[in-house]
């Protein structure tokens, strides 16, 4: 994308101004050279979605943003239901709730490293992952239904983990407003034997080191410290939140003619929010928030199980986990007066500022964990909400480093037996169930994570804390 095509607002922020069927400019949280890497569809994807009805302040893009469907990727957009706001399956995506969870361990990394192959061999063995991969749980249409209403609290409730887990989990491990009645029966079917798995493509479970810390005092208030081992999992709502949103593309599709509503792209199968489809999606959407909750809750049950064989000495505890891929009920300030939205965010993630009731009571002084994946072969991050950032974009920032090309591209320039080598000489040990996953997944293929969160940084979207180094992965 060309820079002289957008309006600067500083070296951070970047608008694409008011024009034609437009209700709201765009704007574009990046630097410059992140802004001329980004795909010239982004700046028509942003356009798209600000002529949707009922958005407010603008439509907006994340530093990692991409092209993606109807949404870019690091897409943000709010709606108010009351000036006939719409609800989209674009705006939320296919892995609806796909989130990142990362705990604390309370060890070192020389305490970790004499027994780290022993540990990623035991994720790898006992952690189903991969595409099509099936969990030893086997729930019966009953218990899906009472699973898509009570997310992790009801993986907690089944004996998956830790009371005290849900007090670390965004919405307390379960959103309102699910309804299981809304998601199609071959949803549920396909996710019957999908709990406590973690999934293929950009999926990961990986054990990293918390190798420098930007703000000591926010990083007291997580608990980190520096050189402590951690462990972080990223995975969404499976075969269920995929089938919730191909059955709602239809569903929207044709609520958007019936409504006459002006949209640009089909990808962009929108409702409005008040309308019957419209909340149908929203329940079905939840219910799969819900579906994504209880897939890390349990999988953050084997996590410990596993950790404990191999370190009893260890602990695992939590320390947050956020969604990247929602849409939200949220009251937000505009012009002063507070408004309830229907806040989207399409590969991007919460990152609510200090004194929001939703956080834990020791992180409310400093603000919402934030989680930024990286790749195999790079670095993750950790930063926190800022208040600043609950004006500039609803209280939301990026999600990861962003692909820089496709999939298929990524395949065609890399192996992933190579990928695995090329790792493992960075002291980086790799565990996978596809080769050619792993090479969709090179580190090479995606931008520069460390950028990406810088850009976030400078925006005032969220404040550096800490960097994780990946130690060893398991891929789908």
């Amino acid at each position: 994308m060309d820079p002289k095509s957008l309006h600067k607002l500083n070296d951070f922020v970047w608008e694409i101004p008011q024009q034609g069927e437009m209700r709201v400019p765009g704007r574009i949280f990046a630097s410059e050279k992140l802004v001329r890497e980004m795909d010239e569809k982004v700046r028509e994807q942003v356009m798209n979605v600000a002529m949707l009805p009922g958005i407010q302040v603008a439509s907006f893009a994340m530093p990692d943003a991409h092209w993606g469907y109807g949404f870019p990727i690091g897409g943000v957009a709010a709606f108010d239901p009351d000036e006939g706001g719409i609800i989209s399956m674009g705006g939320v995506g296919f892995d609806i709730s796909c989130g990142v969870r990362t705990m604390k361990t309370g060890l070192t990394r020389e305490e970790v490293m004499p027994r780290l192959e022993r540990l990623i061999d035991q994720f790898y063995n006992r952690v189903p992952a991969g595409v099509g991969s099936e969990g030893l749980i086997r729930l019966n249409a009953v218990q899906i239904d009472e699973m898509l209403l009570g997310g992790a609290a009801w993986a907690v409730k089944k004996g998956y983990g830790l009371s005290g887990d849900l007090e670390y989990t965004e919405e307390h491990g379960r959103v309102e407003g699910a309804d299981p009645a809304a998601v199609s029966d071959t949803a549920k079917r396909r996710q019957e034997r999908e709990m406590g798995t973690l999934g293929s493509g950009n999926h990961y479970l990986e054990v990293q080191v918390v190798d420098e810390v930007y703000d000591e005092r926010t990083a007291q208030a997580f608990g980190l410290r520096r050189d402590e081992v951690v462990i972080t999992v990223h995975c969404g709502s499976r075969g269920l939140g995929h089938q919730i949103g191909t059955d709602a593309l239809r569903s929207l599709a044709s609520a958007a003619q019936r409504f006459h509503l002006p949209i640009r792209d089909r990808e962009l199968a929108s409702a409005p929010i008040s309308s019957p489809e419209g909340q149908r999606y929203f329940g079905a959407m939840n219910a799969g928030i819900n579906c994504a909750l209880a897939n890390r809750q349990i999988l953050t049950h084997l996590v410990r199980e596993i950790f404990s064989d191999v370190f009893p000495e260890g602990s695992i505890r939590m320390l947050y986990d956020i969604s990247h891929n929602t849409c939200k009920v949220e009251t937000h300030s505009i012009n002063g007066k507070k408004r309830r939205l229907y806040v989207h965010r399409k590969g991007a993630t919460r990152a609510f500022g200090p004194a929001q009731i939703d956080l834990p009571l020791e992180y409310r002084h400093a603000g919402q964990p934030v989680l930024i994946g990286g790749t195999m072969g790079t670095s993750s991050y950790i930063l926190v909400g800022t208040e600043a950032g609950m004006g500039a974009a609803f209280g939301s920032a990026c999600h990861g480093a962003g692909r820089a090309m496709s999939r298929t591209q990524a395949k065609k320039q890399w192996h992933g037996r190579e990928v695995i080598r090329s790792l493992e000489t960075q002291g980086i040990l790799v565990r996978g169930h596809s080769y050619a996953g792993i090479a969709e997944e090179a580190p090479g293929s995606y931008k520069d994570v460390s950028e990406v969160v810088d850009a976030a940084h400078q925006a005032n979207l969220a404040r550096k804390v800490a960097r994780v180094r990946p130690l060893a992965c398991v891929k789908g």
